[in-house]
């Protein structure tokens, strides 16, 4: 029952204000009578709230969130240093963090003038394709790389990297400069430098990175910026 609760609240995409009941039926093959019952009990404990069309997922969520002890002192600590990157840069920052294959994202300061980026607080993306996520790829266990390209590693555009091999040799020069870029894999127009938070073992816990246009953004005038921040961030971490 509390699969297919949880199944209910992860039918919400990016962008879904709110969800009839017939559509979260779709999107998760539950049956309509017992989709109504669970949202009935969801919405009694402030996790989805009712509409006049349909539901949508509830302030409980958003509060629960914040309540969660590794993302919560990340952010605290992440603070200051992420607004000295964003006044140095004026580019949007990210910081993001590990979970399975994917990276998500946990803060975002966006840069004003920037591109479309596929990106949001709280959402996620492939590790894969993105310069965050080969940070933490570069810098993490090898289990997390086997999993990824054991997943496999779909095309997103024209310059997506998808041969094992070549992501492979991509990761070992990130471990020697410490820093990855990313040039127009996740998105059309978009580039980044990123840079790796690392705990007393020198594994990745979080990355933080600088995006915007692939035609502004200068890796050798960003990257010292990005390395000094990411640096600042591991330390006061420790």
């Amino acid at each position: 029952m509390l699969g297919r609760a949880f199944t209910l609240l992860t039918a919400f995409h990016p962008g879904d204000g709110e969800l009839t009941l017939a559509e979260l039926s779709r999107r998760t093959g539950i049956a309509k009578p017992t989709a109504h019952r669970l949202l009935g009990e969801l919405a009694a404990w402030g996790a989805v709230e009712r509409t006049d069309h349909g539901v949508r997922l509830g302030l409980r969520l958003f509060e629960l969130g914040q309540l969660v002890p590794r993302q919560r002192d990340l952010l605290e600590v992440a603070a200051p240093f992420l607004a000295d990157l964003f006044e140095a840069t004026h580019e949007t920052v990210h910081l993001a963090v590990p979970d399975g294959t994917d990276v998500v994202y946990v803060q975002k300061i966006t840069g004003a003038g920037g591109p479309d980026i596929p990106s949001r607080l709280g959402g996620r993306m492939p590790a894969y394709c993105t310069g965050v996520g080969k940070t933490l790829l570069a810098f993490g266990p090898q289990e997390r790389l086997a999993a990824v390209l054991a997943a496999g590693l779909p095309r997103r555009t024209p310059r997506t990297v998808i041969a094992p091999g070549l992501l492979r040799s991509e990761l070992e020069s990130i471990r020697r400069r410490g820093i990855a870029e990313e040039h127009e894999e996740s998105a059309p127009g978009v580039a980044c430098v990123a840079a790796p938070v690392l705990d007393a073992d020198g594994e990745a816990v979080a990355a933080l990175s600088i995006t915007g246009w692939v035609s502004r953004i200068n890796v050798a005038r960003l990257a010292p910026a990005v390395r000094t921040a990411a640096l600042g961030l591991s330390r006061a971490l420790r």
